[in-house]
């Protein structure tokens, strides 16, 4: 099989320009997954790459890995897919897809963002999301692509568990929203561990260092405060989402399965 040596093939262009430009991602509604661990959660959750991009030192289990897509790969020299991925240690395997389409959810509830413009916090939040049983995560306009490479090396595969749905009116999905909202904000709010967090449930979570703004505020009943220690001032979103969305699920899961004699 021959392998490619230009970055200026027209293959190699593209899978550049969908780790690189936002909008191009957007508009071919395709993305580019880097690694054996992103490609594996890939492919148990049902979504089948377009083409896998590898180089010839793929190891053994890359190579079983690849043979269990069905897909043939597109073997590229070392440099170009270096000046592909943009992981500081590539592994040598990528894979194009096509960006999972939005799905209708029952239970599990909601994760609203507003401006969060990190990707990596974005990631964070969505593997926290689906490991705490989330169904949906809702991103308004002003967030991070979900599906740039920081984003889906921070999710570590929790893309292809939930259904994820970017929002140009925050507003109108709020409104639509079917049962209960919840944020979070540095002091004054209920103390979580006092809060009612029945499902169903919505948690918004807003921008690094701004928060919410005052509009999406007005629309949220609920206000729950983190305790932390005298002297802190707030916590990283991605840290204060992973709490909440922990005392959810416990909370259900004690609902779920009662400790005996209760």
């Amino acid at each position: 099989m021959s392998v490619l040596t230009s970055r200026d093939n027209p293959k190699v262009r593209r899978w550049s320009k969908l780790v690189q430009d936002t909008r191009y991602r957007r508009s071919e509604k395709r993305a580019l997954i880097e690694g054996p661990h992103l490609l594996a959660a890939a492919l148990q959750h049902g979504c089948k790459p377009v083409a896998i991009v590898a180089t010839s030192a793929v190891g053994a289990e890359i190579r079983s890995l690849i043979e269990r897509s069905g897909v043939a790969p597109v073997l590229v020299s070392e440099s170009v897919f270096r000046s592909i991925v943009d992981a500081e240690t590539p592994q040598g395997l990528a894979a194009e897809i096509a960006i999972p389409l939005a799905k209708a959810r029952t239970g599990g509830g909601t994760v609203f963002l507003e401006g969060v413009q990190d990707p990596s916090n974005v990631g964070a939040i969505i593997r926290t999301a689906a490991a705490f049983g989330t169904g949906r995560v809702v991103l308004d306009a002003a967030c991070a692509d979900p599906w740039s490479p920081r984003s889906l090396r921070a999710g570590m595969g929790g893309h292809f568990v939930l259904s994820i749905e970017a929002k140009a009116d925050l507003s109108a999905a709020l409104n639509a929203f079917k049962g209960s909202l919840a944020c979070t904000v540095p002091r004054g709010g209920m103390p979580l561990e006092e809060a009612d967090l029945s499902a169903p449930l919505g948690w918004l979570f807003g921008g690094e260092g701004r928060g919410l703004s005052e509009e999406t505020l007005r629309n949220v009943p609920l206000r729950v405060s983190i305790p932390m220690a005298d002297g802190s001032e707030s916590l990283n979103v991605a840290a204060a989402a992973a709490i909440c969305l922990y005392e959810t699920f416990r909370r259900g899961s004690l609902t779920l399965f009662p400790r005996k004699g209760s």
